[in-house]
């Protein structure tokens, strides 16, 4: 990293960034990481780590140059976070189960927000997440609050009603309010995802594969066939679609 920001021969590119600039790639790599770790790939989930930590190194020499911090100290803060919120294992805290723990770290979290003049439940939780992850984030924080259905129902409830009020807008023609009312739609189902203690990102991740693996078999068919699967009507693709899923 010294040598690519180095003025003198180093490289031009990685010269011009800025923590903005790379601010996108860190999050690209985070995903190929999810990825990895989704296709039970190693060898390349030990690549995309790499390129994981790159990004770290790289926003901590741009701190760096900047006199603000420097990788030892990204290190450090996160050991002493660590520390600090595992007091049944790095203190004299009592032991612990995982579901005691996790409620141990969550309390020892909203004490840092409120030292960090956070008021709000809400607050911290970053609006540069994908809105699913957010959406689920919001919701969680509302939960420890209080503000949440006891059980399944009433969720399954909201949203046959949150789909009622979608088909009211489709048929009003208003795309402001179907915008509107698709997003309550998806802010239910994600609250469906977490009452189910099920990862709504990872969820949404398998079905985009299964869809991809599907619709690839579905091509390779026609094309066994003959056929090219655009050429094909609804009804022969329906029945290809068919076909693929039975098989899986």
């Amino acid at each position: 990293m010294d040598r690519l920001r180095d003025p003198e021969g180093g490289c031009p590119w990685d010269l011009e960034q800025t923590f903005r600039t790379i601010a996108p790639y860190t999050i690209e790599e985070a995903h190929e990481v999810a990825d990895a770790i989704e296709r039970d790939d190693l060898e390349h989930l030990k690549d995309e780590l790499g390129d994981l930590l790159f990004q770290v190194v790289f926003h901590a020499r741009l701190a760096r140059e900047i006199g603000a911090f420097d990788f030892d100290e990204v290190a450090g803060a996160v050991a002493d976070k660590l520390i600090r919120r595992h007091p049944h294992v790095f203190g004299d805290g009592p032991t612990m189960d995982a579901d005691t723990q996790t409620e141990s770290w969550e309390r020892i979290k909203a004490a840092e927000r409120e030292e960090a003049g956070m008021s709000s439940h809400i607050d911290g939780v970053p609006a540069s997440l994908p809105p699913l992850r957010r959406a689920v984030k919001l919701q969680k924080r509302a939960a420890r609050a209080g503000f949440d259905w006891p059980d399944l129902k009433p969720v399954l409830a909201k949203i046959r009603e949150e789909l009622g009020e979608l088909e009211d807008e489709l048929e009003s023609g208003d795309r402001d309010r179907t915008e509107d009312e698709l997003g309550d739609v998806l802010f239910a189902v994600a609250n469906l995802a977490r009452k189910l203690d099920i990862d709504a990102d990872g969820a949404l991740r398998r079905t985009n594969l299964k869809f991809e693996s599907r619709f690839r078999a579905m091509e390779n068919a026609a094309s066994e066939a003959g056929q090219r699967f655009e050429d094909l009507d609804l009804d022969a693709q329906e029945a290809l679609w068919q076909q693929v899923k039975s098989g899986d």
